[in-house]
C-alpha cells in the first residue's frame, strides 16, 4: 500500500512538472506570428537590403536601405543623398533618416516588431471579418504606450489567418477610433527563411506601398 501511494505521488509530481514546463514553453500569439514569418531564422541574418516604395496615382516615392542588425549600422540612399549612421548614436544629422528607417522597417518586418518592441500591449485574439476581404480571420490589437518612440500611442488592428500570416491591418493614429490607414499584406515571398509581404494595397484606391530589391544576407 505504501509503495502504491509512493508511486502515485511520483506520478502526480511528474504530471505537475510537465504541465508547468508546458506552460513555460507555450508560445505567445506574437511569437507564433513572428515564427510564421521566419523569426527563428533572424539570428542568422547579417544584413538586410530593401527599397521602400509608395506608388500613388502617377507619383512614385522610394528610398533604399541597408541594415546590419548585429551592429545596427544603417545606410539610406535616396535620389538626393546617401547617409550612413549607427542607430546606437543617432544625432541631429541622422535623426530624420532614422525616423524614415524606423517607419520603413516597421512596414517590412512588423511580424518581428511584435516581439521586438517594448512598451506595447497585445490583445487576446478574437475572430472578426477583415475590413477589405470581408473574410473571417483572427484579430489582435497592438497598442504602443504614450511614452517614447517617434509615434507614441499608435494602435494597429492586425488580421491573420490560421497559419499566422498577417493579411490585413487597420492603423489608428494615437489609438483613435477612426482608421487612419486600412491595407492588405500581399505577395509573401521567402528570403533565406524570412517571409515578407512585398505589397500593401488599399481598397478602391490607386495606392501601393511595396518593397523591391529585397536581399537577406546570412552569416
Amino acid at each position: 500500500m505504501k509503495n502504491f501511494i509512493y508511486i502515485t505521488l511520483i506520478a502526480l509530481l511528474f504530471v505537475g512538472c510537465k504541465q508547468k514546463n508546458e506552460n513555460k514553453t507555450a508560445l505567445s500569439i506574437a511569437q507564433k506570428i513572428a515564427n510564421a514569418h521566419g523569426f527563428e531564422n533572424w539570428k542568422n541574418v547579417s544584413e538586410i537590403q530593401f527599397t521602400f516604395n509608395v506608388d500613388r496615382g502617377n507619383s512614385h516615392f522610394k528610398r533604399a536601405w541597408s541594415w546590419q542588425p548585429k551592429t545596427d549600422a544603417v545606410t539610406m540612399i535616396t535620389n538626393n543623398d546617401t547617409i550612413l549612421y549607427n542607430r546606437t548614436m543617432v544625432d541631429s544629422t541622422s535623426l530624420k533618416a532614422d525616423q524614415g528607417f524606423i517607419n520603413d522597417k516597421f512596414w517590412l518586418l512588423v511580424p518581428f516588431q511584435l516581439v521586438w518592441d517594448a512598451g506595447t500591449t497585445i490583445s487576446e485574439p478574437v475572430k472578426e471579418k477583415a475590413p477589405i476581404s470581408n473574410i473571417e480571420m483572427h484579430k489582435i490589437t497592438l497598442t504602443y504606450s504614450n511614452n517614447g518612440g517617434y509615434t507614441p500611442g499608435d494602435a494597429y488592428d492586425i488580421y491573420f489567418n490560421d497559419d499566422y500570416l498577417i493579411k490585413e491591418w487597420i492603423y489608428r493614429k494615437s489609438n483613435q477610433k477612426e482608421a487612419s490607414i486600412i491595407n492588405t499584406f500581399e505577395n509573401h515571398q521567402d528570403f533565406n527563411g524570412i517571409k515578407i509581404a512585398l505589397e500593401h494595397k488599399k481598397q478602391n484606391e490607386d495606392w501601393n506601398l511595396n518593397f523591391t530589391n529585397v536581399k537577406v544576407i546570412l552569416e
